[in-house]
């Protein structure tokens, strides 16, 4: 009977383990969850406030490309969100880069700019925002002001007393209002989309520590050249000079000739 009632107490505290390491668990997912989306900036409710990021990220100079070509295809899949590749760039040689521009939701914000940072380092991040409320409300407003004269040229044209000539003129003058409601429309939408999405441009480089082997590497495989180049140069400066010398040294014998013959003189009208 003990023995039954101890493997009873044995299994109740079994469970009740297991239930709060399961809280547990959970818990610490959720508070992992909401530290990922406590990074990513969005415009608060009412605000028209357009981010935008710019990174500096410091990879080794192999997986520059690979990375580049990585973020690129993730933004085209959607991996974290609504997101379109603006800019695409890459340079190879001594000091290869590379760089990735794209507009993206805000929650695919921080997972993609954790994703660009994978085996490197974020060197700097600078996040900066552009209030549009004043833009957004100016674009409404023309577009408003424009739709009401709109509507009232249109009333007066189906007037019976209309003349031609102001026929004439009040399509015109209907033509430049569609044409301008039409790119109030386009700004509105430009505006909506820089509030609803985030630009973000991150700049790759390799390591400062790469890029000074980099440069002691490229400066011995030029020194070589810049020997063979130095040689050229005294070549070049001993052949210019030559004539020169043996033109200066023919007169400079001459000089001694003529010299030594006027002291010989000299002493013979002493003697």
């Amino acid at each position: 009977m003990k023995g039954t009632l101890w493997h009873r107490k044995g299994a109740w505290a079994g469970m009740l383990v297991l239930g709060l390491a399961g809280c547990a668990a959970r818990n610490h997912g959720e508070a992992a969850d909401a530290a990922g989306s406590a990074g990513a900036l969005a415009s608060p409710e009412g605000a028209m406030l357009a981010y935008e990021h710019d990174l500096d990220i410091t990879l080794d100079a192999a997986g520059i490309a690979p990375r580049v070509k990585q973020i690129a295809e993730a933004c085209q899949s959607a991996r974290f969100g609504d997101c379109a590749v603006l800019q695409v760039g890459q340079q190879g040689g001594e000091y290869p880069s590379g760089s990735v521009k794209v507009r993206i939701a805000p929650k695919g914000v921080e997972p993609l700019i954790g994703l660009a940072g994978q085996g490197g380092e974020v060197a700097s991040r600078n996040t900066h925002a552009e209030d549009l409320a004043q833009q957004v409300a100016d674009t409404a407003l023309t577009k408003a002001r424009l739709q009401k004269e709109h509507e009232r040229l249109l009333a007066y044209q189906d007037s019976k007393d209309i003349k031609l000539a102001d026929l004439l003129t009040i399509t015109q003058r209907l033509s430049e209002i569609e044409a301008g409601v039409e790119q109030a429309n386009k700004d509105a939408a430009q505006q909506h989309r820089r509030i609803d999405t985030q630009l973000v441009t991150m700049q790759f480089h390799t390591p400062s520590g790469q890029r000074s082997r980099s440069e002691i590497g490229q400066a011995l495989s030029e020194s070589g050249a810049v020997l063979t180049t130095s040689v050229a140069f005294l070549i070049r400066a001993l052949s210019a000079l030559l004539p020169w010398a043996v033109v200066a040294w023919v007169f400079a014998w001459i000089g001694s000739m003529l010299w030594r013959r006027r002291k010989r003189r000299l002493a013979a009208r002493a003697g």
